[in-house]
């Protein structure tokens, strides 16, 4: 293969565009389009040299998955010989068309598409761009194979150790890359990403200023996507932007396939502290265990929405504007509920059954050359870990924009576990640790945390001295509240 198989692509086409008499276009087997045909026009171009179908593939470089669908129903990943398609104006393909199965090997790879009315090309016209065709499907087979074997040596280095390990894995990469390894990069982490099939990774070349791209780790079960990408400059990142929403578009394709997931798609952790040389990753806070640390765990029963301790402490606010803390706050008025929920204004959503988790996208800061090739991932890593925590940040989340999360993500999984927090965490005090974050998110202050919670300022004032009695922490002590704000931060990583 040469260095230009884009050139390579657009010749062959051209090649077949001129044996059919008609410009035609190739597509992979994903229908994302690799080279087109010129149309002869002096002038300007003849809508009816196209209709929505064709100028959308064009325009957009891929078609719909529903157009995919619809031709695939005739037959044309199975067949060997062209394939003639009439005219279907209710599905937008106003003009027939001829499809030339591009295989190799005897796997399709790819098609060759051309607009035509009758009478068409020959049957003579056909056998000779057939002929063509097995040269393209060498072309897509070879390139697929560069493509994988760089997905096995960028996933070397991401999970190589730190030093000579890494070292050779990037020495090796570098070389396979050569020229393509100078210059600006930054990496983009997709996860979960909700398949293990193979076919449903997708290729670099279908991902605009891809690189390499490879599958790693994420927790237990799930896995992600790395995605090396080119930039042209530090400022601007919609080379990496643009590649992430194509990969949460296919993600969202993937499942709606059918296929089996390669795990359920919860928020998940990074990879492994081994592999990436990064913080080791982990699932949804567990309920801690009783005692642990010398702090006993209060497990409480939940009281009911009419709960005693906050109906009396509203009851007391009544005719009480002023009394409390000194922290800019008073403690009056009546506690509320949420209309038509039937419990009390600002209580957490209670859970509800098991669905698929998003899938989101974490972008790294640029970076020149591959010597900080692991750095990069592990920022793009703690960008979508910081997503799938705080989803305000996602879908694509940039490391230099996820504040707090940058340092977060770096701490061990028992940062939570602190013996002061832990006891917060339990499945009994949901409410409380909800009410306590969103105080502190607030600065705080007590008038906007009971305005975002809906409630009552003397609940608020209520909850947040049972919080102190749990924790035993002053939540008018500065480092108090940075402990508790990081403990209740990083139980959702």
């Amino acid at each position: 293969m040469t260095s230009d198989p884009k050139g390579e692509y657009q010749e062959l086409v051209d090649e077949i565009s001129e044996l059919l008499g008609a410009p035609a276009t190739l597509e992979n087997r994903d229908f994302e389009l690799i080279a087109f045909g010129a149309y002869d026009s002096e002038g300007e171009l003849d809508a009816s040299a196209l209709d929505p179908v064709r100028a959308r593939s064009i325009l957009t470089r891929r078609s719909t998955s529903a157009v995919r669908t619809w031709f695939e129903g005739f037959g044309i990943a199975r067949a060997t010989a062209p394939v003639r398609i009439p005219p279907t104006p209710e599905a937008g393909v106003y003009r027939g068309r001829v499809c030339l199965p591009v295989r190799h090997r005897g796997v399709v790879l790819g098609y060759v598409w051309l607009l035509s009315d009758d009478p068409g090309p020959t049957d003579q016209q056909l056998s000779a761009a057939m002929e063509v065709t097995p040269r393209i499907g060498a072309l897509l087979a070879d390139e697929a194979q560069a493509g994988a074997d760089l997905s096995r040596e960028l996933r070397a280095v991401l999970t190589a150790e730190s030093g000579w390990q890494r070292d050779m894995a990037l020495a090796e990469f570098h070389t396979e890359l050569g020229a393509r390894g100078e210059g600006l990069h930054t990496m983009v982490c997709v996860a979960p990403w909700p398949s293990s099939h193979p076919d449903d990774a997708p290729s670099v070349r279908t991902i605009p200023s891809a690189t390499a791209v490879c599958a790693l780790p994420w927790g237990p079960t799930a896995q992600s996507l790395a995605l090396l990408v080119r930039l042209r400059s530090p400022e601007v990142l919609t080379p990496a932007t643009t590649a992430a929403a194509r990969l949460l578009e296919r993600a969202e394709g993937v499942r709606g396939s059918g296929r089996p997931r390669s795990s359920p798609a919860e928020p998940g952790p990074a990879a492994a502290h081994r592999q990436t040389g990064g913080t080791q990753g982990r699932g949804p806070a567990r309920p801690p265990d009783k005692g642990g640390q010398g702090q006993d765990i209060d497990t409480e029963t939940p009281q009911p929405p009419d709960r005693p301790g906050e109906a009396e402490a509203a009851r007391a606010g009544d005719g009480a504007a002023g009394a409390g803390r000194t922290d800019g706050a008073g403690r009056t008025g009546a506690a509320g509920r949420t209309e038509g929920t039937g419990r009390p204004a600002g209580h957490a959503p209670e859970p509800r059954g098991p669905r698929p988790g998003p899938v989101v996208a974490g972008i790294a800061v640029p970076h020149f050359g591959l010597a900080d090739l692991a750095t990069a991932w592990q920022e793009a890593s703690a960008a979508a870990r910081a997503a799938l925590a705080e989803p305000r940040l996602g879908p694509v989340a940039h490391w230099s924009s996820i504040g707090p999360y940058r340092l977060l993500t770096t701490l061990p999984p028992t940062a939570s576990h602190d013996p002061a927090v832990r006891p917060l965490l339990a499945p009994s005090h949901r409410e409380l640790a909800h009410t306590a974050e969103v105080f502190l998110d607030c600065a705080g202050q007590a008038g906007r945390t009971a305005a975002e919670l809906g409630i009552h300022r003397q609940t608020l004032y209520y909850r947040l001295s049972r919080v102190e009695q749990l924790t035993g922490l002053d939540l008018d002590d500065g480092e108090d509240r940075l402990l508790l704000h990081m403990g209740l931060k990083a139980r959702r990583l």
